[in-house]
């Protein structure tokens, strides 16, 4: 008789969609770390160049460097490619159809099975909600072959995860959530990438000390201390908890990243949500 075994299923592709080079480590670097631990392979895509982030360097210098910066921490969580749209100024970023079209083709060219993106309403940065708008009305054309026809369509259509930035946890739902437990120190080493945004910028004209690069324990401190929000689990994450990890884990978790369904796409059964995300480590 002869054997069969079941074909290894393939690695997920997934691109994380921002506005700026920093917020997908901020916001979803978890999340990515995870997908690459597993061997998936992870994309980060931002719609500008960051120029405005910084109190005291020039735009094309801070430009550059931010793209040092993003390549580093691509490195660090295990981030296959990032690409940067960098002749798209901070500040100055609006939903156009040429945008929607070069997010279209970004997605297709990755083969996407897995996008996540900002929320698109809102207040905070209009960068970020323009985002979010930018890769909503992107992912209604992914899949049909009279828009863009030069590049070839997604199959199907991918799971659409919408990640909260500072202005929008009061919109965002909790649907599924990530213990980072496993990649905390991923997530970590990929924002002390971004010392121009974690340590320089935010710090600018307030009262705190940044221990200096050699110091990496201080580092970690100051990142889980001022940057809070984005590691720690919240109370009302637990249930999502609790679907993925059981009660029991659930309630010990200390650091997790949430993740709402975004309205109006495909319904994934349970079996195919837990295909499409990041193994439970047993």
């Amino acid at each position: 008789m002869t054997s069969r075994t079941a074909p290894t299923p393939r690695p997920l592709q997934v691109i994380v969609v921002a506005a700026h080079p920093d917020e997908p480590e901020e916001y979803a670097g978890g999340l990515a770390a995870a997908y690459a631990e597993a061997g998936h392979h992870v994309k980060f895509l931002t719609l500008t160049n960051g120029s405005a982030g910084h109190a005291t360097l020039g735009a094309a210098e801070l430009v550059a460097r931010r793209a040092r910066e993003a390549h580093l921490a691509a490195e660090r969580l295990g981030v296959a490619e990032y690409e940067i749209y960098d002749d798209v100024d901070d500040g100055s970023l609006v939903p156009t159809l040429d945008l929607r079209m070069r997010v279209i083709r970004s997605v297709r060219r990755w083969r996407a099975d897995v996008v996540v993106g900002f929320h698109p309403d809102g207040g905070g940065h209009p960068d970020n909600r323009a985002a979010g708008r930018i890769l909503a009305d992107a992912l209604h054309f992914t899949e049909l072959n009279n828009v863009l026809p030069a590049v070839p369509t997604l199959s199907a259509a991918p799971l659409y995860l919408l990640m909260p930035d500072y202005a929008t946890t009061h919109v965002h739902r909790h649907d599924i959530a990530v213990d980072l437990a496993p990649v905390l120190e991923r997530k970590l080493r990929g924002c002390d990438a971004h010392a121009s945004q974690f340590y320089e910028f935010s710090s600018h004209g307030q009262d705190r000390t940044v221990p200096p690069a050699d110091d990496w324990a201080g580092r970690r401190a100051y990142l889980l201390e001022h940057w809070r929000p984005w590691f720690e689990a919240s109370e009302d994450m637990r249930d999502a908890l609790a679907v993925r990890y059981g009660k029991k884990q659930a309630a010990q978790v200390m650091y997790a990243e949430s993740f709402q369904l975004a309205p109006g796409r495909r319904v994934f059964t349970p079996d195919e949500l837990a295909a499409l995300l990041p193994p439970v480590a047993a």
